[in-house]
């Protein structure tokens, strides 16, 4: 079976291998949230600095070595650096099933924050090389869905298996193996070097607006995807981070506040499977409508402690982004010429992982600037800031940033 690219077409399998790469990248740091409450009792001696390293330094590490395998793909093979990635990811995961000690958890979580920062730009970057046009945007959105619901399976799994051992929920880290064996077909199989000579690949290239860059990427374009992401990010984050919070204050089971999280992940995988046909539908105003969307969401968690109002709270919050944030992807390609295109991808990524590590202090700064301490403050601040953005998006959307009419 061939899939059309845009420039020509590929084998399943080799997609296959694409959408392999694409479900890991919601895996890091996944494994020790069902066993965070038990470290404790697993590792008595285990400091609150030691529990904040095995959190957090996956995402730390994340951060450069996004940017590395950003840049490196500019000067080494990809399918090497992939490789590379991929090994270190599968043996952390390896490594985690022996470590007793929370030492070693600690160093292994750092090997794998460096494995997965150099999957991560890859595998949006192999979406920019193998697709173009629609063909593209819709890739992206495929990914984006495979990602989230990877994300969603995953969480189940890891729960259960923290009831038999703490140490089985690192099984997952274990994905990559799948991704080693597949990844040999994206050598074989590279449409884009029999068109790189066509008239179209030159076309395509000469589209590009760089905007006389000498780094081949347009600086201004690439800092605005990336304001833009961390916003929209950050604003999400509520109810991940919160959610089980303020639930909990109105006494609501942790098996609600789970399930309410799940729905919103599943959410952002739905836009995935249509992302084209809603782009073309909504244009410019796509990124305009999914704040919107974000926002109602935000307000019906808020003003009510109900589960009927909290539900599709989570599903208009997660439609929104899940809207938002392929599409972003896809307008990164168009800043920088192919061969710099997973460098930019690279940068706006890392701004995900930057939003999650600095969300907490953002929150208890203005959490003490308003001098409260209310659950539900975190959605009320970050529905303000949805509906500024939203007019911030409403009102520029005519230019590049909001713009997605497709060509």
């Amino acid at each position: 079976m061939k899939i059309q690219t845009g420039r020509g077409t590929i084998s399943l399998i080799t997609l296959i291998a694409i959408w392999s790469v694409s479900a890991l990248t919601s895996l890091p740091g996944l494994a020790v949230s069902p066993i965070l409450g038990d470290l404790t009792k697993i590792f008595p001696e285990a400091t609150d600095l030691d529990i904040q390293m095995l959190t957090s330094l996956p995402s730390l590490l994340i951060i450069p070595f996004i940017l590395l395998g950003g840049k490196l793909k500019e000067k080494v093979d990809f399918v090497r650096i992939l490789k590379i990635g991929l090994w270190l990811f599968a043996v952390s995961g390896m490594l985690y099933l022996v470590s007793n000690k929370m030492w070693q958890l600690i160093v292994v979580s750092a090997l794998l924050g460096i494995g997965a920062g150099l999957i991560i730009p890859l595998s949006t970057g192999l979406v920019s090389r193998y697709f173009t046009g629609t063909y593209r945007v819709k890739q992206f959105g495929l990914s984006s869905a495979i990602t989230n619901f990877t994300l969603v399976i995953a969480t189940a799994v890891t729960g259960y298996l923290a009831e038999v051992s703490w140490h089985l929920p690192f099984l997952v880290y274990l994905l990559p193996l799948i991704s080693i064996l597949l990844i040999g077909r994206l050598k074989k199989d590279r449409p884009e070097v029999a068109a790189a000579d066509s008239a179209s690949s030159k076309e395509e290239r000469a589209a590009i607006d760089t905007g006389g860059s000498k780094y081949g990427i347009h600086v201004k374009h690439l800092i605005e995807l990336m304001f833009f992401y961390g916003v929209t990010t950050y604003i999400v984050l509520a109810v991940i981070f919160n959610l089980p919070f303020l639930m909990e204050k109105h006494h609501f089971s942790s098996g609600n506040s789970g399930l309410m999280i799940s729905l919103f992940f599943l959410a952002i995988m739905a836009p995935g499977f249509c992302l084209d046909k809603i782009a073309a539908t909504l244009k410019e105003r796509t990124k305009a409508y999914s704040l919107l969307f974000m926002a109602l969401g935000l307000l019906l968690i808020w003003i009510a402690p109900l589960e009927w109002l909290i539900i599709p709270g989570c599903l208009f919050v997660g439609l929104g982004y899940g809207v938002i944030q392929p599409m972003l992807y896809d307008k990164t390609t168009h800043t920088a010429l192919p061969e710099k295109a997973t460098l930019a991808l690279a940068f706006v990524m890392m701004m995900n992982y930057l939003a999650i590590l600095l969300y907490p202090f953002i929150v208890d700064f203005f959490q003490w600037i308003f001098h409260t301490k209310s659950q539900e403050f975190p959605f009320i601040f970050n529905l303000v800031i949805t509906v500024v953005t939203f007019c911030w998006a409403y009102l520029r959307r005519n230019t590049f940033l909001f713009n997605d009419q497709l060509k």
